[in-house]
C-alpha cells in the first residue's frame, strides 16, 4: 500500500539521522524478549513425544481464538508484548505505544513505530486448530492466543508475519538463519505444552533444525 511504503521510507530516513547512541538494525540492542525456549536437547525429546497426524482445518475461524485480551489496566496482550519486546517504549494513557524501538529477530529489521509491527503467534492459531485446538473450549483457545508465559508471542515486522501466515516450519522459517534454532525450540515447546500434534513434513523439518542446534 502507498501509505505503508511512505511510512517505511520515513522510518528509514529517520534512522539515518539518529544520534550515535540510538538503536539501529546493526546494533541489535532492542532485542525481542521472547520467553527463553527449552534447550535443543529438551526440544528434541519433546518432539519425539508429539503425535504425528494429518492436519484438518475444517471449521476454523480466527474468531474462535479470542484476542487480544486485557492483561493489566488499559493494556491488552498486543500492547504488553510491544512493551516487553521494545527498547525505550513510551505509552499513552490508553497503553498505546507512542515511541520506542523494536528489533525483529525474524528478519533483522529495527522499527521505530509500533504500527510497523505485528505480534506473531509462533504456533499460528490456524495451525493449532489443525493439530488439536478444534477440540478445545473457547477459554482454552483464548489462553493459547494470549500466552505470555510460553515462547508463543513475539513482536516482528508486520509484512514478515503476514508472509508467514499459517505456515509451519516445513513451509516457512525466519530469514535470519541464526534465529531458526530458537524458533524451532519455541515451536516444539508450545506444541508439547498444549499437547498438539505435528504432521510428518513438519516433524522432519523440526528434526533437521534441532539436530543442527
Amino acid at each position: 500500500m502507498p501509505n505503508r511504503f511512505l511510512r517505511r521510507f520515513a522510518a528509514v530516513a529517520a534512522t539515518s539521522v539518529l544520534a550515535a547512541g540510538a538503536v539501529t538494525a546493526s546494533s541489535g540492542t532492542a532485542q525481542a524478549a521472547l520467553p527463553t525456549p527449552v534447550s535443543a536437547a529438551t526440544a528434541r525429546s519433546y518432539l519425539t513425544q508429539l503425535s504425528v497426524k494429518t492436519e484438518n482445518r475444517t471449521g476454523y475461524s480466527r474468531d474462535l481464538f479470542p484476542h487480544w485480551i486485557t492483561i493489566s489496566g488499559a493494556c491488552n496482550t498486543r500492547e504488553t508484548v510491544l512493551k516487553r519486546d521494545g527498547s525505550g517504549v513510551v505509552t499513552d494513557s490508553s497503553c498505546a505505544a507512542t515511541s520506542g524501538s523494536w528489533y525483529s529477530p525474524y528478519d533483522g529489521a529495527t522499527w521505530h513505530a509500533a504500527s510497523d509491527l505485528d505480534i506473531d503467534h509462533v504456533v499460528p492459531l490456524a495451525e493449532a486448530w489443525d493439530s488439536g485446538a478444534s477440540a478445545w473450549t473457547t477459554a482454552q483457545r483464548q489462553a493459547f492466543a494470549n500466552d505470555l508465559t510460553r515462547p508463543q508471542l513475539i513482536a516482528v515486522t508486520d509484512s514478515v508475519n503476514q508472509a508467514k501466515g499459517d505456515k509451519d516450519p516445513a513451509e516457512w522459517l525466519p530469514s535470519v538463519t541464526g534465529y531458526r534454532c530458537t524458533y524451532a525450540r519455541a515451536w516444539v515447546q508450545v506444541k508439547y505444552y498444549y499437547k498438539l500434534s505435528v504432521d510428518s513434513a513438519e516433524k522432519t523439518a523440526l528434526t533437521n533444525l534441532l539436530n543442527g542446534c
